[in-house]
Parts: C-alpha cells; sequence; structure tokens
C-alpha cells in the first residue's frame, strides 16, 4: 500500500515528504497507523550520521504511537484497531538464544526501526507482532511516545539494578535524563540529579531529585565519595569519571545509557578495591518495554513534551540540535 512519509534523502538536509510503496504485509508483520511520534537525539544522530551507519535516503522516527490498521496471518495478541507502540526495533530472528531467553533487543539480527527499515515519520509503519506492544489505557497516547525507547532505556537498568532503599544519581537532565529521575523518584531511591546547567536545578527537583549536583563541580561530586548504589549515566560528553566512579558505594555500578564517543577512563583499582562495576545496554526486549508502560501508567510517570505538528519536522529537528527543547519533543501525524 502506499504511505507518506518524510524522508531525509542525505546527511544534515532537510526533509521531504514524499509517498512510499510499503508492499505487501508479512505473515508475522503489523501495520501501525501513526498518530505521534517521539523525535528522540538518536533520530539526531542518524540524520547527521554522526555513527557513521546511516543510509539514505531514510525514514527516521522510532517512538511510535498508532493504531493498528492490519496484521498478517501469523500475528499473535493483536487486533485491528489496538492502540500500539513501537521503539527502538521492530524486529529480531525469534529463534537464537537471546530472543528464546527473553532477550529479543540484543539478537544479533535485531532490527532497528530506523537502519535497514523505514521508521515511524510516516503514515504507515510495519513491524514484527512480537515488538508492536499494546499499549496501557491508563497512558495519555500523545506524550507515550518517549517511554518507548527513552523510557525504557533509562527503566532498565532500575528494574536491574536498584531496590527502594538504594541511592541513586542521574548524571544528565535532558531526554532521557528527566525521565530516569522520575522513574527513580517513583521507585522510592533517594535520587540525586547531576546536571551541567545551573537553570535546571529547581526543574530537577521538580521531577522528583532530592538532591542537585553540578556535573561540572568536581569537588562537590568527590565529597558524595563512596555514596551511590547506582549512577545511571544519560550523557554524551566527556565527564569527570575518575570523581563519578569514586562517588559510587562499595558494589556500586556506574550504568552508561548514553552514547559517549570518546573511552571512558577507568582507574582498576578504583573498581577492584571497592568491588564496584560499570556496565551499559541499549533500549530493551518486548517486556521490558511493557513493564516500563505499566509502571508509569501505575506510578503516572510521563515525559514532559513538546508538540509539533508533522510538517514542521524541520524546525522540530533544528530545536532538538539546539539543545532548546524542554524535554522531549513528539510529532503529531498530519498526513
Amino acid at each position: 500500500m502506499p504511505a507518506r512519509a518524510w524522508i531525509a534523502k542525505a546527511a544534515k538536509q532537510p526533509m521531504v515528504l514524499e509517498t512510499v510503496d510499503l508492499g505487501p504485509l508479512g505473515a508475522e508483520d503489523v501495520e501501525v497507523a501513526v498518530k505521534h511520534c517521539g523525535l528522540c537525539h538518536s533520530d539526531l544522530s542518524a540524520w547527521n550520521n554522526d555513527w557513521g551507519i546511516s543510509q539514505y535516503p531514510s525514514i527516521l522516527g522510532h517512538e511510535v504511537v498508532g493504531r493498528v490498521t492490519a496484521v498478517g496471518s501469523n500475528a499473535k495478541g493483536l487486533s485491528v484497531g489496538q492502540s500500539v507502540g513501537v521503539g527502538w526495533n521492530s524486529g529480531s530472528c525469534m529463534h537464537c538464544h537471546q530472543c528464546m531467553s527473553g532477550s529479543q533487543h540484543l539478537c544479533p539480527q535485531v532490527q532497528p526501526t530506523i537502519f535497514g527499515h523505514r521508521g515511524g515519520f510516516v503514515s504507515h509503519i510495519r513491524s514484527h507482532w512480537a515488538w508492536t506492544v499494546p499499549l496501557p489505557e491508563k497512558l495519555n497516547l500523545a506524550d507515550a511516545g518517549p517511554l518507548l525507547c527513552g523510557g525504557v532505556t533509562v527503566f532498565a537498568p532500575l528494574a536491574m539494578y536498584a531496590r527502594p532503599t538504594d541511592r541513586v544519581g542521574i548524571i544528565g537532565i535532558g531526554g532521557l535524563g528527566h525521565m530516569a529521575v522520575k522513574f527513580a523518584h517513583a521507585y522510592v531511591c533517594d535520587v540525586t540529579a547531576f546536571t551541567s546547567s545551573e537553570s535546571k536545578f529547581e526543574e530537577a527537583r521538580g521531577f522528583g531529585a532530592n538532591h542537585v549536583v553540578s556535573s561540572r563541580d568536581s569537588a562537590a561530586i568527590k565529597k558524595l565519595g563512596g555514596s551511590f548504589d547506582l549512577l545511571i549515566s544519560t550523557v554524551n560528553v566527556k565527564l569527570d569519571w575518575e570523581a563519578m566512579i569514586g562517588s559510587l558505594a562499595p558494589n556500586g555500578r556506574l550504568h552508561v545509557v548514553g552514547v559517549v564517543v570518546e573511552p571512558i577512563a577507568v582507574a582498576a583499582f578504583s573498581l577492584i578495591s571497592q568491588q564496584r562495576s560499570v556496565s551499559g545496554s541499549p533500549s530493551g526486549s518486548p517486556v521490558a518495554i511493557k513493564s516500563t508502560l505499566d509502571f508509569a501508567a501505575r506510578h503516572n510517570v510521563a515525559p514532559q513534551t513538546e508538540h509539533f505538528p508533522m510538517n514542521r519536522i524541520n524546525d522540530a529537528f533544528a530545536r532538538l540540535e539546539s539543545g532548546k527543547a524542554r524535554y522531549r519533543i513528539v510529532l503529531d501525524a498530519d498526513f
């Protein structure tokens, strides 16, 4: 079937609206009419080819909210008219060890939604049924998109490594970090927000941070030595990693979800002497996405969003690139 899509023809070039042919629906695929799609910093990185893996022409967008319009003959558990979401990935092999053990996001053949696949800045998107996640009724669908990528990216390490009694630090109060603070607060942790922008101090407290520290103030960070059970880094810039790791309690963990291009310097003795860990993770499995959505609906956790009509997609990208977005941009389909 034909669809309308905003297409990036080359790196950093304005996107243009064109008609694309989606072809026949696969037996295990689901077709979704897009209502809203979040604009993630990863979309900006893909548009700019910051990671060197982008292919053009490209349809970006991977925080999709919409309604099912068709299901393949072998698709399971979904019906036409159902409200669903599609996140960072749109498919996986479903037969490897990772898929069979519930870690489909670690499948060696996992299909990212915006690389080698048509993303969500389109009137209709296709996704494997297992990666097309039903949305809880209590969620505000217009603002649910960012939970499907940024939300699960920060919620998953909390679910894996944190307890309600823990002291948790969130490094970076942006698109990912502000949701991380909200989730950690709802998880009843003692939450410290680290931000390089003093203008965000009060906002971070409003999101649920018990304490706020400048991420540029190495002296202040060093005063927190041995404090944190878990640090989640959402930033893509170099920090005083020695001070950050030094702020971890015994058995503490620095968990990285922000794509820092430069290597993170780690002193082995600092890890060994206090039995600390450094780890990272990508987005999440379909079950992890569902758990994130259920937790968000139960605890009224929602991203702070700005909305643009889809026809202003180039303006929205410019605002994201300027760093002025507070805190996630959502594009509303107007095809």
